[in-house]
């Protein structure tokens, strides 16, 4: 159980998330995220692609030559490439179970390191970049890299030029991204979906 400090007040909300985090079970989802999103377009052409005839090139015999048919063979310069990448989805399925345990887990090691905040409200953000940059300064939030997690278009607007924001709607809150930035800020009223994803019941604050 950890208690997540609510930003811009003394209250905290508990979190049921895992006491243990298993590097592994990242990994594993991490992977799993990154192969998804390969295009696999990779191609390459063989000797039956090639644009060259399939004449051969000449006689088999009494040249005094090595033997060759046509000159889209993979041994001259511009012939076909052998075993070459061809279009293919990258994509597999992992098990529910893991996609959840993972996101709790990265959840929880944020959670761990004291870097996971909820806000209930970003007082004096209006849609412009100098008004989230005086939110971060006036919490103590402008070294580390931030996981922006919000529904409000303004807010997302003013944060969304910094280069160390990145910027995620509730429901796109993935393992990858959490793990690819130090601090993790979160909308309180998103709290509850993150939850119901988990399995969980909402926790009560403190």
């Amino acid at each position: 159980m950890y208690n997540l400090p609510v930003l811009g007040s003394n209250k905290t909300v508990e979190a049921a998330l895992p006491e243990q985090v298993k590097s592994h079970v990242l990994y594993e989802v991490v992977r799993w995220q990154l192969a998804s999103r390969r295009r696999g377009t990779a191609a390459t052409k063989t000797r039956g692609m090639v644009n060259f005839t399939t004449k051969k090139m000449y006689a088999q015999k009494h040249t005094g030559r090595a033997r060759h048919g046509d000159y889209g063979a993979p041994i001259f310069v511009g012939g076909g490439t052998v075993f070459g990448p061809q279009p293919r989805d990258y994509s597999y399925t992992l098990p529910k179970k893991v996609r959840k345990l993972g996101l709790a887990m990265a959840l929880a090691d944020r959670a761990k390191e004291g870097k996971f905040f909820l806000v209930e409200d970003f007082q004096g953000v209006n849609g412009k970049t100098k008004e989230f940059v005086a939110w971060l300064k006036a919490h103590n939030l402008e070294g580390p890299s931030i996981l922006l997690v919000t529904s409000d278009e303004k807010v997302a607007r003013a944060a969304r030029n910094l280069p160390k924001v990145r910027v995620l709607a509730p429901e796109g809150l993935n393992v990858y991204d959490i793990m690819r930035q130090e601090a993790l800020v979160m909308e309180a009223s998103a709290w509850p979906g993150v939850q119901s994803r988990l399995g969980q019941g909402e926790g009560g604050e403190a």
